[in-house]
């Protein structure tokens, strides 16, 4: 096992694309660190770096005290795991997951004790005698694990491990992943484009968009405190809300948006000190959709008048999609939805701009207008043009 430390490495294609800009990042032996962000940020080509299947452009990639920069594959002593299993379909479940021993030319003995180990930790024991066909897709992808770990490797390397999964087979191998991960302590360094899996796996997260790391932490502290508007309205599930506001500073502090003005109350200050300081500017307001609330029920909080537009029951909780006054902030876009705007199709563009989470019993019809309680306490905010948090 070993620590694997990125000292501004970058990648840069034949064709001058800049797919990975300065990456510094050290990860501890034994962590498991999950890089996340949307497609074509740059998170599988890290990941391939540190598997020797790309070059590096420059800066210089450690795995334990050495430069692996010009190692191959093979001397870097790392397992990978892919999304589609590469497993030999003619072999049987005990001769894949021994593939890599039998390279090795380990001893028959030890390789049967490291098969048999893998198989009791992955419950594959009663499967060994059959063919990759044979099995369902999550047990096909424990085959896979089970080839990786028994190499017993320095690092494994995971590249979107569960993305040919169903719903429910993803829910159980991420837990099966992370118990796994646990029990044996071995650095590993997990690729997603799902951050679901990334806030429930991960004991730190790394946020990459176009190549450049956007921030790093506890799953936690990327959802308290995001470094920027980008992480924001990344984690959490649903989104953060990401709306245009402008800033009044008159004795108080308040952000008009949605046609209506809402005091800040100390605590948001304390955190965002910068709003005092904002007057007149246009800044975006971002609302965790678990701090909206039918006015009802939270009548100490300020409201805005919204529309209902869809209702998901859950069972647990309802999604409530709304629609207010306001220019929803999606992917660096201002989308103005109160006006509906039309596109050079004709088609209409509007969507719903605020998504809240209500207790499941919360009755709603769809077009009707309600008022939502806005804890503005728990509110976050970001500069207008960087997208850097006003604090």
């Amino acid at each position: 096992m070993a620590e694997v430390a990125f000292n501004g490495v970058e990648k840069i294609y034949e064709n001058g694309f800049h797919a990975v800009h300065d990456l510094s990042l050290d990860i501890p032996d034994g962590e498991f660190l999950v890089l996340v962000g949307p497609s074509g940020c740059g998170k599988t080509t890290a990941l391939r770096m540190v598997a020797g299947l790309e070059e590096i452009s420059a800066g210089e990639l450690f795995i334990g005290d050495r430069v692996v920069n010009k190692l191959t594959p093979k001397e870097r002593d790392i397992a990978m795991v892919f999304q589609n299993y590469a497993l030999y379909p003619h072999l049987s479940v005990y001769e894949n997951i021994a593939f890599g021993l039998r390279l090795r030319k380990e001893a028959k003995e030890e390789t049967h004790r490291r098969v048999t180990w893998a198989a009791q930790m992955l419950d594959l024991t009663p499967y060994l005698d059959r063919k990759p066909k044979q099995l369902s897709g999550g047990q096909r992808q424990r085959v896979a694990m089970g080839r990786a770990i028994v190499r017993q490797p320095q690092v494994f390397l995971m590249d979107e491990p569960l993305s040919n999964l169903d719903a429910k087979l993803r829910v159980q191998m991420r837990a099966d992943i992370a118990k796994l991960q646990h029990e044996l302590a071995t650095t590993t360094i997990y690729v997603t484009h799902d951050q679901v899996e990334a806030m429930t796996m991960g004991d730190r997260v790394a946020v990459m968009r176009d190549g450049v790391l956007q921030q790093v932490g506890p799953p936690q502290e990327l959802y308290d405190t995001p470094a920027n508007q980008f992480v924001a309205g990344f984690i959490g599930s649903p989104p953060m809300n990401l709306l245009e506001a402008t800033v009044a500073v008159n004795g108080g502090v308040q952000v008009e948006f949605g046609g209506a003005e809402l005091s800040v109350p100390d605590e948001a200050l304390n955190a965002y000190p910068q709003l005092r300081g904002a007057h007149g500017r246009k800044i975006v307001a971002g609302l965790r959709s678990q701090n909206l609330h039918p006015a009802a029920e939270r009548p100490d909080l300020p409201t805005l008048d919204a529309e209902v537009e869809l209702v998901e029951a859950l069972g647990s909780e309802s999604i409530v999609y709304l629609k207010i006054d306001a220019f929803a902030i999606r992917e660096g876009q201002h989308e103005e939805v109160a006006e509906a705007p039309t596109s050079a199709e004709g088609i209409v563009a509007a969507r719903p701009n605020l998504v809240a989470e209500f207790p499941a019993h919360t009755m709603l019809r769809i077009t009707e207008r309600i008022p939502v309680a806005v804890d503005v306490a728990r509110m976050h905010f970001f500069d207008g043009e960087t997208g850097a948090p006003l604090r």
